[in-house]
């Protein structure tokens, strides 16, 4: 339990730090994100907030799904947009693309590592994820459909409002579903008992 615990709050606390630094790097934020941002500019609360208060949102609509929150999922609304908002005010704007190209990949194989240490915990999946795997449940549509459809909704609402998309969304939306499988092998080891948990990081997201 305790080494789950650690692996579970690293994870989370990792996760943020992976969205601030894809905020920094300035090329396109993650789908989720780009809606946050957009909600951020329209309302004046910080990005960070934005990430707590959509959390919150989509925890609501857990109950028509019959989706129960765990430990993880409640520590997840709370704890990747706290960890956000410290990140950028610490973390300065690289001026260069040269520099913004190798945080963009630094950041995106953080939030690889972040999903499959808190994944690997088993506390329940994020409130987002949750949602994917409720509607899959309850439609009988393929994780990648349902998956496809929720993040092209996002994105497109939070372009709508502001929100920054580009080169970056592309390829962390290529590259976090392998570096999510990758890394929950590596920290929960490959036998381990497939559940919702490793569906979601299949899917990548958080």
């Amino acid at each position: 339990m305790p080494s789950r615990l650690v692996r579970l709050y690293v994870g989370l606390a990792l996760y943020g730090a992976s969205s601030g630094l894809q905020l920094r790097a300035g090329l396109g934020l993650a789908p989720w994100d780009v809606l946050n941002q957009g909600i951020a500019r329209h309302t004046g609360i910080s990005i960070g907030t934005a990430s707590i208060t959509v959390g919150a949102l989509v925890l609501l609509l857990w109950v028509p799904l019959r989706q129960r929150p765990g430990l993880g999922t409640v520590s997840n609304v709370l704890l990747v947009g706290l960890t956000m908002d410290a990140t950028l005010s610490l973390m300065p704007s690289p001026h260069t693309l040269w520099a913004r190209i190798p945080l963009l990949a630094f950041a995106i194989a953080l939030c690889g590592t972040a999903t499959g240490l808190y994944l690997s915990a088993r506390f329940g999946a994020g409130p987002r994820d949750g949602l994917m795997t409720g509607l899959h449940l309850r439609s009988g549509r393929s994780i990648r459909l349902v998956r496809t459809a929720i993040e092209v909704a996002v994105l497109a609402t939070g372009f709508a409002l502001g929100g920054s998309a580009g080169a970056g969304t592309v390829v962390y939306a290529l590259a976090i579903g392998p570096l999510a499988q990758f890394f929950l092998r590596r920290f929960g080891g490959a036998g381990a008992p497939a559940g919702p948990s490793t569906v979601v990081a299949r899917g990548g997201g958080a």
